[in-house]
C-alpha cells in the first residue's frame, strides 16, 4: 500500500514501508527513477518472505511524489530521502542504493550513522553530476547549459532525461570522491562491466575513498547498467542476505 508523507511548503513524498524484524531495509533508487522498479520489488517480496522491515520512496518528482524532476536536485532528493527514513523506519537499517540511489545512500548514511549498518550499492554512482556527466560534456554543450540552465542530451533508453544547470552546481557541494568517506559499516558493491552509463571501475573509486576496510567489489561481467535480469536479482537478494548475517552476527 503506498503511503504518502506530507510536508508543509514542500511536495509530499509517495513510499511504501513494510514492516518486520531489524534490520530494515531501504531502496534508493536512481535518477528518473520509481520505487516500482524490478529490484525495488524483488527486494520487498524477498523482504517479506524473511520478515524483514523494507522500505521504498520516490523522490520528489520522481514516480508518484508530488513536484517537477526538473525543479529537483542532489540536495534535494537527499532530504527526501532523510525525511522518509526519519518518518518510517526505526533502529538499524542496510540501505540499498542503485544508480544515484548510491550517492543519495552513502549521503544518508553519513547523515546519520547511528541508524546505518551497512551499505549495498548496484552500479553505484556517487559524484556522477560531475565525473559522468560535466566531465563528459564538450565545450558547445557545456555553453548550451550555462547559457539556457537546461540540457536534453539524447538517451539510449526511451525520452531523454533533462539535465539542469541547478543539478550540476547543487551536486558539486556534495561531492564524496575527492575525500575519504568515513562510514565505518560492511559495504558492498555490485557493478556490471558492460555497464554504460556508470563505468564498473567508478566502483573502485568509491571504494578506494571508502574509510571501513570491510568493502568488497562484486563485479559481474556481462551485467547492464540495471542489473535487473534473474541472475542479478538472486545475486543482490544474496548479497543483502549474507550482510543481514553479517550485520546481525556483529
Amino acid at each position: 500500500m503506498i503511503q504518502r508523507l506530507r510536508r508543509d511548503g514542500l511536495p509530499s513524498l509517495a513510499y511504501c514501508a513494510t514492516p518486520g524484524r531489524s534490520p530494515g531495509v531501504v531502496f534508493l533508487g536512481g535518477f528518473a527513477s520509481d520505487m516500482t522498479g524490478t529490484k525495488a520489488m524483488a527486494l520487498e517480496a524477498a523482504m517479506i518472505a524473511r520478515g524483514q522491515a523494507f522500505l521504498r520512496l520516490d523522490y520528489r518528482g520522481h514516480g508518484q511524489s508530488e513536484g517537477r524532476f526538473v525543479d529537483g536536485a542532489i540536495g534535494d532528493w537527499l532530504d527526501d530521502a532523510l525525511a522518509v527514513f526519519d518518518a518510517a523506519t526505526q533502529g538499524s537499517q542496510i540501505l540499498v542504493g542503485s544508480s544515484m540511489g548510491g550517492w543519495i545512500g552513502l549521503l544518508l548514511a553519513l547523515a546519520r550513522p547511528d541508524r546505518v549498518c551497512g551499505f549495498i550499492g548496484v552500479a553505484a554512482a556517487p559524484d556522477f553530476t560531475e565525473r559522468l556527466i560535466w566531465r563528459d560534456l564538450d565545450q558547445a554543450n557545456r555553453e548550451h547549459l550555462l547559457r539556457d540552465g537546461v540540457l536534453i542530451p539524447p538517451s539510449r533508453h526511451g525520452d531523454p532525461t533533462p539535465i539542469t544547470l541547478r543539478l550540476i552546481e547543487d551536486g558539486r557541494g556534495r561531492l564524496l570522491l575527492d575525500r575519504p568517506i568515513p562510514f565505518a559499516g560492511p559495504v558492498r558493491l555490485l557493478h556490471g562491466q558492460c555497464d554504460a552509463e556508470v563505468p564498473w571501475r567508478h566502483a573502485l573509486s568509491t571504494a578506494e575513498m571508502l574509510v571501513t576496510d570491510d568493502v568488497r567489489i562484486i563485479l559481474i561481467k556481462d551485467g547492464d547498467h540495471r542489473l535487473s535480469r534473474p541472475q542479478d536479482l538472486e545475486l543482490l537478494v544474496e548479497t543483502l542476505d549474507s550482510m543481514t548475517n553479517t550485520v546481525e552476527g556483529g
